[in-house]
């Protein structure tokens, strides 16, 4: 069974088998960004799978070769005229962070490619997640004149303050998926994506026949300490929303963008 949500040349689909395993993919044809009703359409569907009674495990995917999701959507960036549309655009973000964290579902990451600004907020919001060799990971938001904010309480629970202070503030930088593995993201790295997904898959298909409440309670504790992130990420979203505005950010984009 699949359905599938198209908007603004992104889309998001959803595939379900018969072991109970959902797979959510997403896509935009620029790298897999994120625009503000794609961010929505998939918060949206990470709920509604969570609460399918028929589904077990939930894999979190996007398509392409080596590119995960390259975050935040430039030109939609550029579009933001004051701070309530920037709080809107950025809580796109902080509702597929908190889709995943509230899912009773177990929801296994599968990063083919880099992920970047939020791309590295998605996999960071998943419980298990699986990448190849080419995942490599950068938090460019301060380059841009914003900064990790509405990522960064996701990002800092996977890998520690340490390793996010250093991902933040190298903002220019790429660190290896092997990198991104030792500080605990991904909890293994493949050399192919063949490899990638027979393992992705093998685990959901382990996961899929264990007892479904004993999966909830452990997803309950993983999450525990965070029930305040409803209110915490709005309120980031808005001091990206307000920065966002800044000259600094409009000019790196508009630059960016004319290369």
């Amino acid at each position: 069974m699949s359905t599938s949500n198209t908007v603004q040349a992104g889309k998001v689909d959803v595939t379900k088998d018969e072991q109970g395993i959902a797979t959510i993919t997403f896509f935009h044809p620029h790298h897999n960004s994120l625009p503000g009703a794609v961010l929505n359409d998939l918060a949206n569907t990470i709920t509604k799978v969570g609460e399918d009674a028929q589904v077990k495990v939930v894999v979190l995917q996007s398509e392409g070769d080596r590119t995960f999701c390259a975050g935040a959507s430039f030109d939609e960036l550029l579009a933001i005229e004051n701070k309530e549309q920037g709080l809107t655009f950025f809580s796109g973000f902080a509702k597929v962070i908190n889709a995943c964290r509230k899912s009773p579902k177990i929801i296994l990451g599968r990063v083919q490619g880099k992920a970047v600004g939020g791309g590295v907020g998605v996999a960071a919001a998943t419980d298990y997640c699986f990448a190849t060799k080419h995942a490599a990971v950068k938090l460019s938001e301060l380059a841009i004149g914003i900064g990790p904010f509405v990522v960064g309480p996701a990002v800092e629970r996977k890998i520690g303050l340490s390793a996010f202070s250093q991902l933040s503030l190298d903002a220019g930088e790429f660190r290896s998926a092997a990198w991104a593995k030792e500080k605990g993201l991904y909890a293994a790295v493949f050399e192919t994506t063949e490899e990638l997904d027979a393992a992705v898959q093998a685990f959901a298909a382990k996961l899929a026949t264990y007892n479904p409440e004993a999966l909830q309670a452990m997803k309950q504790v993983f999450w525990e300490g965070t029930e305040h992130w409803d209110q915490l990420l709005v309120e980031r979203a808005g001091i990206s929303g307000t920065l966002v505005l800044s000259d600094f950010t409009r000019n790196f984009i508009k630059q960016f963008k004319n290369k």
